[in-house]
Parts: structure tokens; C-alpha cells; sequence
């Protein structure tokens, strides 16, 4: 009988003879099973050692008589003993390999009738949105109740075929990573990929499908950036493909292709805007919540649960439930029969590629209420498909409107939140103007970022220099306090008359 109990030593005894393998045995070449080992007599300090592949007939031939020979025993139980060893060495071998194969295969839960039954329960509840929310919110995800919903939903989206992706934005230290990994722990485990660093051509060598429907977290896009092309193509053309001059065991160069296959939702961090524009482009963007507010609810989270007052089993469980909601999510096809209604508003910036993440949005939002839409055939093909009503349209447009004034507005996201603040802090204290050294004091902020600030809102005409009268001196005033919130109304006219003109034609 083998004993595998020391992984590096397995013994073999038998009445005639003592074998240890030394070092145990590799599973990587089943062509061969080459072994070094140590034989002997029972008791006996007459001890042979020797390597050789036991697949070998002419080595283990050669063998069986030295062992004869050197240890003064019959050929015939040495060459039995030999033929034994491999056998149960072999029968090893495939355990080995079968376990090999399940620790590599992804993990994939297998969920219970209760766990299906109340997962499938909670998508079919009435005001799904606003009650998963909810549950983001016991989950741990304190505060961003817009973003953390938005984030939820385009993650949700890589069960589709067009994905959505999205990047967070915000200066260091402000969350964005936590936000993203917080929201993230809602996803199952076998359906997300998270990266910290990858070489350039690391994408290249996941096998074909490995990336279906996978959710890829980055850390930090600036950590990233040997493999931002790849995912753009990935995020684009929903497949890469790279070509490599390989060499096969007989010496033959060859030309081989290396295809990875999409679709793929992907979600990053960066604190640099500017520097990902063309992976922006493909992206929701979303700008976290550097309010004291904001701040404030997260040092309370912190506080509480420094003194043991968060309910840990409350949180696992909300998690657990969103996670089996993901789960049993199916893929089906979904039709929006409202989309040729639906116009974006003029001031979006680039409105080809945001009108596509727009009409995609509304999609995941019907996607993820799939168990409370009536399930439509299609009358050529008899494919499968769901329609996206009013009240998906409608609910998209509330949580997009931000993302679409991002889209719509001149300046970085950094600049746009310091001529917020600035406004604040103006009618907060009755003024209308302002200088450098005011500002850097009160706000406090550094002379370097503030006069970036100052120099791209001047560029941009939202602010003008003016001198007073009565010192001379130059100072600063805004040119129009109330055009973000003008610029916001417009957005939401234009989303409302989209929903006016459906109901109208209904």
C-alpha cells in the first residue's frame, strides 16, 4: 500500500522490500512517470538509490537486475514489486490531477430553494430600486446613495451583451477605491476579476472565454496603464486578439493567434481626469461626494463601528442577499420600444457615445427588473426578450441627470467642485468678490491647485478679473452664479419633454 502522508517522501513496503519516492512525483507530463527512489531489504542498512522513468521498459529492466544483484533477492519480486509500484503510483497520480483540477476551476456557489426563493422574491417587490438602495445601504456603503446605485447597476450590466463601465473620480483620499470595492463585495466572487498591476500583455493570455461577463475592478487606473489599451478594445470591439510567433516541441515556428472574448464591464479609480480621456469616453463617470456631509457620515460609520455598535450579521446578510440576486439573473434580450423618443439634451458633449451609455443604462435598469416583465417572443426568430416601460426611462433619467451635467459641462470635475464650493462660500458670506489669498485661507486649499483653478476658470470665462476702486488692487469675481444650476434645469427639461412626448403617443 502507497503512503502519500509526507508529500516529499512516499513509502512503499512491502514483505520483501521498503521503497521511498523521494521528492514525490510531477503531474505535468503523464507521457512519462519518473520518480528518483531509495529500496532496501527490510531491515537492512544495504540501501540502492537511483531516478528513472518507470514508463521506461529498458531502464526499469536495467534496474530490476541491479536491484537483484546489489540487494541478493529473486528478479522475479523485484520486477513484481516495480509493476505494483507503478500501478498504485499511477491511480496517485490521477487523484492528484483531480484535485489539482477542482482547486482550479472558478468557484461557483450553488445556491439553496430558500436562497433562490428569496432572492427571486426581493426582484419581483414593488419599488425594486429604491429597496436596493436600501440594502447598499445596510450592506456598508455609507452615503453616495446616487452613485452607489449607478455603480450597482452597471455592474449588474456585465450579465448583458453591452455592458456599461464607469470610472470614480475624486481628489486622493476621498473614497473612490472604497466606494468601488464596498460596491463591489455586492457582486459575486466567480463573476469579478480585480486587478492591482498586469503587464502589457497579460489580457492576452486569459484563456478565450475567461472574461465573458466578468466584472474587472482597477484600483487605480494609474497602475494600470500597460493594459488600458487592451481594455478599450475589449470595452469596444467586446474581444482582443494578439499575434505571436510560437515554437512547438518539434522545433517548428508557427504564427499563432491569441484571442480573449468580451463582453466585459470595467470600473477604475484615478484622481487624473485628463490623463484616461479616451477610457472616459467609454465610461460613466462618476465624481464622489467630497461634501462635509459626506465626510461627516463616514467619521460617524467609523465611530460606531470603533465601538462595537454595527450590526456585522446585518450587513453579511444584506450582502449575501444581493449577491444571490445577481446570481439568478438570467441573460435575456431587452427591447426598448420607447428609444427612437428619447433625445439627449444639446449641451451634452460628445452625445454620439453618451447617447449609446444612455439608451444601455435604461437597458440595465429593465434587466435588473426582469422578474417583473412578461417575457415577449420574437414572431421570426422566437427569441426570447423583455420591454422596458416608462417607469425605467424615468428612473434612469433620476439618476443620470448628474452624469449628463458632468457631460455637459466645460470644466474637469476637480475645477467644477472648487466653483461650486467657491459660490457657497461667497453667498454664505454676502460677497461677490474674492481674492487668491482669501480663498487659499478659507478654503483651504493650495497655492499651486488653487491658481490651476483659477487659470482654467478664467480660460473658460467663468470668472473675470476687476480692479477696485478704492485700492487699486485686483481682484476676482464670478461671472455667473447661478449658470450649473441653469445648465441642470435644461438637462431635466429635456429628459422631462422625452417623457412628455411618450406618454403622449401612448
Amino acid at each position: 500500500m502507497l503512503n502519500t502522508t509526507n508529500p516529499n517522501s512516499y513509502e512503499y513496503h512491502t514483505k520483501h522490500l521498503q521503497v521511498n519516492i523521494l521528492g514525490g512525483m510531477k503531474t505535468n507530463k503523464l507521457e512519462s512517470l519518473r520518480i528518483t527512489m531509495s529500496i532496501q531489504k527490510p531491515e537492512s542498512y544495504n540501501v540502492l538509490r537511483h531516478s528513472l522513468d518507470l514508463y521506461n521498459d529498458n531502464q526499469v529492466e536495467k534496474f530490476t537486475r541491479k536491484i537483484a544483484e546489489r540487494l541478493e533477492i529473486g528478479t522475479s519480486v523485484t520486477r513484481r514489486t516495480l509493476q505494483d509500484l507503478t500501478k498504485e503510483l499511477e491511480n496517485y497520480r490521477f487523484l492528484l490531477l483531480e484535485k489539482e483540477a477542482s482547486a482550479n476551476a472558478p468557484y461557483r456557489k450553488e445556491l439553496s430553494a430558500r436562497e433562490i426563493k428569496e432572492a427571486e422574491t426581493f426582484l419581483r417587490s414593488k419599488d425594486l430600486l429604491k429597496k436596493t438602495n436600501k440594502l447598499i445601504g445596510q450592506s456598508g456603503v455609507i452615503g453616495e446613495e446616487n452613485n452607489r446605485q449607478t455603480m450597482f447597476l452597471i455592474f449588474t450590466s456585465r450579465k448583458t451583451n453591452n455592458p456599461l463601465h464607469c470610472i470614480s473620480l475624486g481628489s486622493s483620499g476621498t473614497g473612490k477605491t472604497h466606494l468601488q470595492s464596498k460596491v463591489a463585495e455586492l457582486i459575486p466572487e466567480e463573476d469579478k476579476v480585480e486587478i492591482t498591476v498586469l503587464s502589457a500583455n497579460a489580457f492576452y493570455y486569459f484563456n478565450r472565454t475567461e472574461l465573458q461577463h466578468k466584472l474587472i475592478l482597477i484600483e487605480d487606473l494609474d497602475g494600470a496603464e500597460s493594459v488600458l489599451y487592451p481594455l478599450r478594445e475589449l470595452q469596444s470591439k467586446k474581444r482582443i486578439t494578439k499575434t505571436v510567433v510560437h515554437k512547438d516541441s518539434k522545433g517548428t515556428t508557427k504564427t499563432i493567434h491569441l484571442t480573449v472574448e468580451g463582453p466585459v464591464s470595467v470600473a477604475g479609480c484615478t484622481t487624473q481626469e485628463s490623463i484616461y480621456e479616451d477610457n472616459s469616453n467609454r465610461s460613466f463617470l462618476l465624481y464622489i461626494d467630497e461634501s462635509e456631509i459626506q465626510d461627516k457620515k463616514i467619521m460617524d460609520y467609523q465611530r460606531l463601528i470603533s465601538a462595537g455598535k454595527v450590526n456585522g450579521e446585518k450587513e453579511h446578510n444584506a450582502k449575501e442577499l444581493l449577491k444571490n440576486v445577481q446570481r439568478v439573473l438570467k441573460p435575456i434580450k431587452v427591447i426598448n420600444p420607447y428609444a427612437e423618443f428619447l433625445e439627449l439634451p444639446k449641451s451634452v458633449f460628445k452625445p454620439r457615445r453618451t447617447n449609446s451609455h444612455y439608451l444601455q443604462f435604461i437597458e440595465a435598469i429593465t434587466f435588473y427588473k426582469q422578474y417583473q416583465r412578461e417575457k415577449q417572443y420574437d414572431k421570426d426568430t422566437g427569441e426570447e426578450y423583455i420591454e422596458t416601460e416608462i417607469e425605467d426611462i424615468q428612473e434612469a433619467n433620476e439618476l443620470i441627470i448628474d452624469i449628463l451635467l458632468r457631460k455637459s459641462d466645460t470644466l474637469t470635475g476637480a475645477c467644477r467642485n472648487h466653483l461650486e464650493n467657491l459660490k457657497t462660500y461667497l453667498i454664505n458670506n454676502n460677497q461677490t468678490t474674492f481674492t487668491n489669498s482669501e480663498i487659499r485661507r478659507n478654503l483651504r486649499i493650495k497655492e499651486s491647485t488653487l491658481r490651476w483653478y483659477h487659470k482654467q476658470l478664467l480660460a473658460e470665462n467663468y470668472i473675470h478679473r476687476i480692479k477696485k476702486a478704492k485700492t487699486k488692487s485686483y481682484c476676482f469675481e464670478i461671472v455667473d452664479l447661478g449658470e450649473y444650476d441653469n445648465l441642470r434645469k435644461q438637462i431635466d427639461k429635456a429628459l422631462q419633454d422625452c417623457i412628455d412626448r411618450i406618454k403622449g403617443k401612448k
